[in-house]
């Protein structure tokens, strides 16, 4: 396989990582309308649509501002084109976040409104690192080297760890777990989403080290620190596991 792969057409091509974030856009949007339309919502159409574009402004600003600060060394070039051109997955998630809180502070609403975007944000992620591996090293998101058997040579002559293969994997086994757990217990409100976002953002932290960043003195990358403080924020994820679980489930989950 060539990298990066492209779709031909005539003379030219159209990348598959734009087709693949495209997809994942519109295929997870898809999915999150079928899980709304069999699934009894708390919380009204128009307050769902104020917290959407909450998690929109969130999401923009944070993934661009924690992207920017990745490499703390090239700021003395920051240009709104820069801005523009460095984001990251971290960084959208816990702007996105923040967005959602505040919006839904500003509109009294009190139920989580992140439980039923897990499996359509799970479906996207899967389908767009699809798209970051097939980019290869244009996406930026490659591994450090690696001689390890499965590592792979992305076009320039050394062989790297596929993290874009292992997020992958990740996500796979994050929605598998979740399904296997709904089997028996019942999340209580806002849990499903915690576990999402924890388990996340520890495999990203781990995920980091075998990345080609710019790490400071101290052993961390900023990507890291963003990481380590998205889990403080969950903390009580960790003291109190208990209240994760409302109930044995009393009939199956058929959230597919």
């Amino acid at each position: 396989m060539h990298f990066p792969v492209n779709i031909p057409i005539d003379k030219s091509g159209i990348p598959v990582h734009f087709v693949c974030e495209t997809l994942a856009y519109f295929l997870g949007y898809r999915y999150y309308a079928y899980l709304r339309r069999h699934t009894h919502d708390k919380i009204s159409t128009d307050h769902r649509l104020i917290i959407f574009i909450g998690a929109a402004l969130g999401a923009f600003i944070g993934s661009h501002m924690v992207g920017v600060l990745e490499n703390p060394t090239l700021l003395s070039h920051f240009s709104l084109i820069y801005f523009m051109g460095n984001k990251t997955i971290v960084g959208g998630m816990l702007g996105g976040l923040i967005g959602v809180e505040i919006t839904k502070k500003q509109i009294g609403v009190t139920a989580s409104s992140g439980d039923m975007m897990v499996y359509p944000l799970v479906l996207a992620m899967i389908i767009g690192r699809t798209g970051c591996f097939l980019a290869g090293l244009e996406d930026g998101t490659y591994g450090i080297a690696s001689k390890l058997p499965w590592a792979i040579d992305f076009g320039d002559g050394i062989r790297r760890h596929p993290t874009n293969l292992y997020e992958i994997i990740f996500w796979a086994l994050l929605w598998i777990v979740l399904k296997i757990i709904e089997k028996r217990f019942v999340f209580a409100d806002g849990a499903r989403f915690k576990v999402f976002m924890v388990s996340y953002l520890i495999f990203r932290f781990l995920d980091e080290f075998i990345k080609p960043d710019y790490f400071f003195s101290f052993g961390v990358s900023v990507i890291q620190l963003v990481c380590i403080a998205g889990i403080l924020y969950y903390y009580k994820v960790f003291i109190q596991p208990s209240k994760l679980i409302k109930a044995h489930a009393r009939t199956p989950v058929y959230l597919l």
